[in-house]
Formats: C-alpha cells, sequence, structure tokens
C-alpha cells in the first residue's frame, strides 16, 4: 500500500472508529451536545468526550438519527474491521499519526534547527554512495536558506507539542506547477507516525505557501 492509499485509508479508519464510539456512547454524546450552549462548544464537548479531533467531531455532530439502529452500528463495526485488516498500522500503533499532537512551524536560522537539518544532511549520499562532506551539508543550507528567502522553496521543523520536541524537517521545493516534499523523521522519533501528521499538515502549508500548485511528496528525505 502507497504511502497516500495509506494516509486516506487511516483517516477514513479514524473517522470511522470516533462515528462508532460516538454511537456506542450515544447518551453520553447527547448530553455533551444538549448542554452546550452553542456549535464551538459543543464541537469541542464531543471531541474531548471520544478522544478524537475536532474534524471527525464534525462528523459525529452531523449524524442522522437512521445511523442509531442497530443495522447501522453493526454496520459501522463492519466498517471499521475491514478497514483495520487493510492497515499495515493503526493510531493505537503510533500515536502521533493523527497529527493533534504534531504542528509544522517555520524553519528558522537558529542552531537548534541548523544542527536538525546537518542530522538530516548526514544520512544522505551522493550518485556513487558516499555520505555528503560537511562542506557540502553547509553549503546545502546556506543554498536552501537562499531559496526560503526567495520563496522558491518553505522548510519546516515538525515538532511534537506534547514533549515540546522538535522530531523531523519537511522540506518543500518548488519546481514549476509542482511541489516536492521531503520528509525526514529523527530517527529515535520513526514509526511512531510522525512522518503521516507531517504529511497531513504539510498539505495545508504549502497550499498556503505555493496555491494552485501539486504536492508530490516523498518519505523518507
Amino acid at each position: 500500500m502507497s504511502t497516500e492509499v495509506q494516509d486516506r485509508t487511516h483517516d477514513r479508519r479514524e473517522l470511522t472508529a470516533a462515528l462508532l464510539r460516538a454511537l456506542e456512547r450515544r447518551h453520553e454524546v447527547l448530553d455533551a451536545i444538549v448542554g452546550s450552549e452553542d456549535h464551538a462548544e459543543a464541537l469541542a464537548a464531543v471531541a474531548g468526550l471520544l478522544d478524537t479531533s475536532e474534524t471527525y467531531a464534525e462528523a459525529v455532530l452531523n449524524l442522522t438519527f437512521r445511523r442509531l439502529t442497530k443495522v447501522e452500528r453493526r454496520r459501522t463495526q463492519a466498517e471499521l474491521e475491514d478497514l483495520d485488516s487493510t492497515l499495515a498500522w493503526t493510531a493505537a500503533d503510533r500515536p502521533a499519526s493523527t497529527g493533534r499532537q504534531v504542528r509544522l512551524r517555520p524553519f528558522t536560522r537558529t542552531e537548534a534547527d541548523a544542527g536538525l537539518f546537518r542530522r538530516r544532511c548526514a544520512e544522505q549520499v551522493d550518485d556513487a554512495g558516499a555520505r555528503w562532506s560537511e562542506d557540502r551539508i553547509e553549503m546545502e543550507h546556506t543554498e536552501g536558506l537562499r531559496r526560503v528567502g526567495d520563496e522558491s522553496a518553505a522548510w519546516f521543523v515538525c515538532e511534537d507539542t506534547a514533549e515540546n520536541t522538535a522530531v523531523g524537517l519537511v522540506i518543500g521545493e518548488l519546481s514549476g506547477r509542482e511541489v516536492d516534499v521531503a520528509i525526514w523523521i529523527e530517527p529515535e522519533s520513526r514509526k511512531k507516525g510522525y512522518g503521516t501528521a507531517a504529511v497531513k499538515h504539510s498539505r495545508r502549508e504549502f497550499a498556503a505557501e505555493f496555491p494552485g500548485t501539486v504536492l508530490v511528496v516523498r518519505a523518507p528525505a
């Protein structure tokens, strides 16, 4: 399964799981909605009750009464089981994949961000299979920042907001009407869902930076 298909299937799985939890806890969900002052408060209340994002909570608020029948609940359960069978992993395996505790912030000229970039480049190899030299890494850093300044590139640091730590980089380079997006996650933070979360957030960030372009995502970077 490709990264893009896995990502879409994962999103569908998390939405279906949130809907199923809402159906199973329908009395609590209804109480939370009835007790809310307005839509925004109801959205936050349902998201907190179901431990899900406000995007999925919005889907819960839009449920129709017919979805409460036993047949519909069984159908939702069957859909969830079907999605689970196709996924290589779920949010329970990689909790950061939901994106709720992950954010992208612009890359800065600080030594901390430069160090993150150097660690990423230390894993890169040239056409001959040799690791990049320190001189090349510094050149790539300098040239990259120049392209960011020229608005032909956009670099972001991927952060875990719960841990307040940087876990990787998202590098976007403009090429015609496409943005080549490279995602790199620190070795100790891999297989936790940060890459999936970075892809989700990068769509919004690069759409704002480069409107009307097509994202071409590759990982690892």
